[in-house]
């Protein structure tokens, strides 16, 4: 397990990179797919103990939140790490370990390439200004840097709220640190 820490080329104001990808539902979902004010792209993955240490956080955010749309989207290679397969996918949310709005496959890795995610997890918060999601926050989000951390100060709500209020986010980004992306062989 090596930690990194997120590096996008995405900044503030940016629009939300297209993506169309399956679903743990078994549906395809693109960014039209959300009906939200606010959607939290987290890229992620099963067996990340940094990303495994945050599954708490999001399932809360997106049973909590109504107008925001918590996204996970794991472009492991499956092949080397079978724990981040889609199957394995579908089983976290069929027993209730995922209970996000969407659980989707990025299986070449395109979208987390198109983001500029390095890490599990790397959050990516957007805010709807019109038809596109813009970003709004990218960093981590709490202040456990390691698995075993317990979080005082939850960033990531924080952001979220001033989305929601139409607010500024006055959080700086801070870089996501988690395990590297397992990138699928070209």
């Amino acid at each position: 397990m090596v930690a990194m820490e997120s590096d996008s080329d995405l900044d503030r104001g940016d629009a939300a990179p297209a993506f169309e990808l399956p679903g743990t539902d078994g549906e395809t979902h693109t960014l039209d797919s959300f009906d939200a004010d606010a959607l939290l792209a987290v890229f992620t993955c099963n067996h990340c103990p940094y990303a495994q240490a945050k599954f708490g956080l999001l399932n809360d955010l997106a049973a909590e939140y109504d107008d925001l749309a918590v996204v996970g989207i794991n472009p492991n290679d499956a092949d080397e790490y079978p724990d981040d397969s889609f199957e394995a996918m579908r089983e976290r949310v069929a027993d209730g370990t995922i209970a996000y709005d969407a659980y989707l496959r990025d299986e070449a890795g395109e979208v987390a390439d198109a983001y500029g995610a390095v890490c599990t997890p790397d959050p990516f918060l957007f805010g709807r200004d019109g038809d596109a999601f813009r970003l709004r926050y990218h960093g981590r989000l709490d202040d456990a840097l390691n698995p075993d951390d317990e979080p005082t100060e939850f960033y990531i709500r924080d952001a979220v709220d001033a989305v929601l209020a139409g607010e500024e986010v006055e959080i700086p980004d801070r870089p996501s640190r988690g395990c590297s992306i397992k990138w699928p062989d070209a």
